[in-house]
């Protein structure tokens, strides 16, 4: 049986270190790399083709969102956990939204963890209770709106592109945008652009559809 192959991500070269230790220390798990910052997760599994890739969402250089978003575009059968000490709500429900097998806190014990890992490389969802109680609460008292508005903030859209954003979901043409916002029409093009990039698709159709989700 192959060792699952794991890449750790975390800005502390002593928690990547001590964590390497007690991964390869499991006959069915071998870490191939370790990174400091998002570049370097993104670069590596590039290089290491992870099937697990455990990471901090505080890395820096490309953040640990951007970097969820990056690889799960580009690489989506890579399972990411994120294990991290920031409990935010806003934190978990983004990266489970983009693309993130489970959220995990340090405080964890070191058999919770294995297990955790083994269990997501199979397939499994991981989210513990206290912090699935947290999730529960947070979308509970989003409205509707506020949801999707929320859904949109995860993509990292600035407010001049969401605004463009909910035009493209609509239907509207670039020169219809650009003179409902009196700007001009390379100007729409280039923020249309970086909401492909986001939304990770150059098809306008495609974008349009996957951007009415958060609209209608």
């Amino acid at each position: 049986m192959k060792p699952i192959k794991i890449l750790i991500a975390d800005a502390q070269s002593i928690l990547r270190e001590g964590l390497k230790s007690i991964l390869d220390y499991e006959e069915d798990m071998k870490v191939v790399a370790t990174a400091e910052n998002g570049v370097q997760v993104y670069d590596r599994t590039v290089t290491f083709s992870p099937n697990v890739i455990l990471i901090d969402i505080m890395v820096l250089q490309m953040n640990g969102l951007e970097t969820i978003h990056a690889i799960k575009r580009d690489y989506p059968n890579t399972v990411i956990l994120v294990l991290t000490n920031n409990d935010e709500e806003e934190n978990i429900i983004n990266a489970l939204y983009l693309g993130a097998t489970g959220y995990l806190l340090k405080d964890i014990s070191r058999s919770r963890l294995i297990q955790a890992i083994r269990e997501a490389a199979t397939g499994d969802f991981i989210l513990p209770s206290n912090i699935a109680l947290k999730l529960a609460g947070k979308l509970f008292r989003l409205s509707e709106g506020e949801r999707k508005q929320e859904q949109l903030s995860m993509l990292g859209l600035s407010d001049r592109e969401k605004e463009i954003a909910y035009m493209v979901a609509e239907g509207y043409t670039n020169r219809q945008i650009a003179s409902s916002l009196y700007i001009s029409n390379g100007t729409v093009k280039n923020y249309i652009s970086a909401i492909y990039s986001k939304v990770g698709t150059s098809d306008r159709l495609k974008a349009a559809s996957y951007l009415k989700e958060f609209v209608v």
